[in-house]
């Protein structure tokens, strides 16, 4: 049988099958963990004669870290690359006698979430246990939102673009099952020098919000966007920096592959994705491996994997095929969360000691959807250049200060930003907060080139400058300008460019 090449149908949503590039058969031909080679699967698995279609089944959970000063539990503070063990109290060492205070900020952060992301907020909530054994969780339990959480029933709106562009069409929604406030663990970190396993407990206790996402998905760049989106949201709301490189946010996915119109198929759950890049490619990678998998007869384990970024593949960690006991229980130490609305707030009571859900309804940022909208139609600009003002951290910042002090039309605008001043940082290699070049500066250049000062091709020049000083775009710019305050000819304002930029 042909090996099967993958190809996610927007249309259907549905995975097909056709003959695998040249450059990849090598690849696929090795056998692939996970699997059990010369086993039927079950019924709901087996490929039908004749058909070439499949559909992937993708849904996440995201575990992101809350931005506050403290713990959920305790009074530590929360520094990312503080020394090891140096935030550490003894109720986050698991000391006997220790008891829980809950963090209201945490609280506050996980209602403003749930109210953003369309979500019912229970009113009472209540804490759970949930055992297990890890070297870095000394309690031997973790305190979770299991059996109530706090909010529930919400949905997230994403777009994919269509190509190259962005299309309305392609919108879609995944549905939010819960958000539940849970603390971190530890972090164990191996010594393969000196074979040993050092425990730094700075992150136990670190409040997290865990939003679990119905599996509505069906490739990877659904859940990428997704994963996008929801970033965007948590900035825009302050309640999570959601730095994946750092931890913030972390994915864990599952997946799993069926005949479209048959049971769903048996689900695999990758870890600890932390990078969108390698989420998009780990959920792809597995919807392949699993329709191959069952293409040769083999079965899917139900197991937990992990994404190896330098091989590009999923390789198997443990199996789940015996449902782990987590022996939940309440927690003793915390009573139930009770939050409040305007109807229900009690007349005498202190608003330092109660959360008024209403009161957070009222205080929501603007969300990403909205900006973009905004966007749209304040400046005139196309849509998808709406998405990429906000996908770039910073950059629509960037983009509103040069329209406070440019003439150019935002059209142009917008274009020399995405196109030149973009190309700019990735030449050298900077962010955008990083930039040399000021907005003021951005905004002179264009204020030239509209004024017909200097020529289009002299600005894309300037701009061009590399290798070296970083100050030398400003300097340009700056000789300019002093060149035209000084009612210098056009000819001297080309000598100038010309020395400088040889």
């Amino acid at each position: 049988m042909a090996a099967p090449m993958l190809r996610c149908a927007r249309a259907g949503w549905c995975w097909s099958l056709g003959s695998r590039p040249r450059r990849t058969r090598k690849f696929f031909a090795e056998p692939v963990p996970g699997g059990v080679r010369g086993q039927r699967s079950a019924a709901a698995q087996e490929p039908r004669p004749g058909t070439h279609e499949w559909a992937a089944v993708v849904g996440l959970e995201i575990h992101a870290q809350i931005s506050s000063n403290s713990k959920l539990f305790s009074g530590s503070q929360v520094t990312f690359l503080a020394p090891p063990n140096s935030l550490v109290s003894f109720f986050d060492a698991s000391l006997p006698g220790t008891l829980p205070v809950l963090n209201r900020r945490c609280v506050e952060a996980a209602v403003m979430t749930g109210l953003a992301l369309n979500c019912t907020v229970n009113k009472k909530s209540l804490f759970d246990r949930k055992h297990y054994f890890y070297a870095d969780l000394p309690a031997g339990y973790q305190i979770t939102q299991q059996r109530l959480p706090i909010a529930v029933n919400g949905s997230l709106s994403y777009s994919l673009g269509v190509g190259a562009r962005w299309s309305p069409s392609a919108t879609k929604t995944v549905r939010i099952k819960q958000i539940q406030l849970e603390q971190d663990s530890g972090k164990s970190l191996h010594d393969d020098t000196r074979s040993q396993t050092l425990i730094d407990l700075n992150r136990a206790g670190v409040g997290l919000m865990e939003v679990v996402m119905e599996p509505d998905m069906s490739c990877g760049d659904e859940a990428a966007t997704a994963v996008r989106e929801l970033q965007l949201i948590l900035r825009a709301l302050g309640t999570s920096q959601a730095n994946m490189a750092e931890g913030q946010l972390r994915v864990d996915a599952n997946i799993s592959v069926h005949h479209p119109g048959e049971p769903l198929g048996v689900r695999t759950e990758v870890k600890n994705l932390n990078s969108i890049r390698f989420l998009a490619k780990a959920i792809d990678y597995e919807i392949q491996r699993q329709i191959e998998e069952l293409q040769n007869g083999g079965k899917i384990l139900n197991e937990t994997r992990a994404f190896d970024e330098k091989l590009g593949c999923t390789v198997s960690m443990r199996d789940k095929e015996g449902r782990q006991d987590y022996r939940f229980m309440p927690e003793p130490n915390l009573p139930p969360l009770i939050l409040y609305d305007s109807e229900s707030l009690p007349v005498a009571a202190d608003p330092q000691q109660v959360v008024n859900i209403d009161w957070i309804r009222e205080r929501l940022p603007e969300l990403p959807s909205v900006t973009r909208g905004r966007l749209v139609e304040q400046y005139g600009i196309l849509p998808e250049h709406s998405f990429a003002l906000l996908n770039e951290d910073g950059l629509l910042e960037f983009f509103q200060n040069v329209m406070k002090e440019t003439r150019a039309e935002p059209q142009k605008v917008i274009g020399w930003i995405l196109s030149t001043f973009l190309g700019y940082l990735k030449q050298q290699s900077l962010a955008v907060s990083e930039s040399p070049i000021s907005p003021s500066s951005l905004a002179e250049l264009l204020n030239l080139v509209d004024s017909k000062v200097i020529s289009l091709p002299a600005a894309r020049k300037v701009m061009a400058v590399k290798k070296g000083n970083h100050k030398v775009v400003n300097k340009l710019i700056g000789m300019v300008r002093r060149a035209t305050e000084g009612r210098a000819d056009p000819a001297r304002i080309k000598q100038i460019l010309e020395k400088q930029l040889q």
